[in-house]
């Protein structure tokens, strides 16, 4: 590999034509890989369904709502379940990053689907942190609901068992997961319903890195040389070593330029 003068290595130099091998090659798994998500797919709309029987009173821009309101007459929803605790002053970067990927509602609702945020933070807070980001998704509170406690996006053993990615309490201690008993803790999550006239049913939840797939950003990444520059990725040697400290709500970045060239100027931004 190529040893760059910011210490990341760099893929090795071939010629175009042992590099068009190389590219054959991937291409040929990256088909299967396709075909195997598609295939995925199909799998989860075949899932089965459950009728949710509690009507959960959240809070909006027009006060209080139920969750058959955030479906705007689509027969489908999408809930980004969005960290925010009660206490916090500002929502959580990760989750504010998948929200700055989701862009112009126009094409689900072309696709007959709505999509909101929910999180536990009181609507005030909410709020005031949308339009600090810029924000015009659709964003409800649940606080004072059950709703992050029956979707196990907030755990707090005091309101409801302690489940997260469909693990137990001691199956995610057994893992490694920390959990403290004592505090309640916001964790992310992907929710889909479906509504048939005023009944609505719950299809499916992903959890932890089954959100990856709504991070343009991330996919975008995952398409070059350098990957995200984190330090789980393979091959080694191309993190720029900040982990995922290097995340940052949009407005909090420095912008700055790192090059060779006698034109820039700046420092790291990390």
């Amino acid at each position: 590999m190529k040893q760059t003068q910011n210490h990341l290595q760099f893929p090795n130099v071939a010629s175009r034509d042992e590099w068009l091998v190389a590219r054959k090659e991937l291409l040929d798994k990256e088909k299967e890989f396709t075909r195997a998500r598609d295939a995925l797919n199909a799998e989860r709309r075949r899932m089965p369904m459950v009728e949710l029987t509690k009507n959960y009173v959240l809070e909006g821009p027009n006060g209080k709502t139920g969750l058959l309101d955030l479906f705007e007459g689509r027969p489908q929803l999408i809930v980004h379940h969005f960290m925010f605790d009660p206490e916090w002053e500002a929502g959580c970067p990760a989750c504010s990053l998948a929200a700055d990927n989701i862009g112009h509602l126009a094409h689900l609702y072309a696709r007959n689907t709505s999509l909101a945020l929910i999180s536990r933070a009181p609507f005030p807070k909410l709020q005031r942190y949308k339009e600090r980001m810029g924000w015009d998704i659709p964003w409800y509170s649940s606080f004072e609901s059950d709703f992050n406690y029956d979707f196990h996006v907030t755990l707090d053993e005091s309101a409801a068992p302690i489940e997260y990615n469909y693990l137990t309490k001691d199956e995610l201690i057994q893992k490694g997961v920390p959990i403290d008993s004592g505090q309640s803790m916001e964790v992310p999550g992907v929710s889909t319903f479906l509504r048939d006239g005023q009944t609505i049913y719950h299809t499916y939840t992903t959890y932890a890195r089954g959100t990856d797939l709504i991070i343009g950003t991330f996919n975008y990444l995952d398409l070059t040389a350098l990957g995200r520059q984190e330090d789980w990725e393979q091959p080694p040697g191309r993190s720029d070593g900040n982990g995922k400290t290097w995340l940052r709500r949009h407005d909090e970045y420095e912008q700055a330029i790192d090059s060779d060239s006698c034109c820039s100027s700046g420092k790291d931004s990390m």
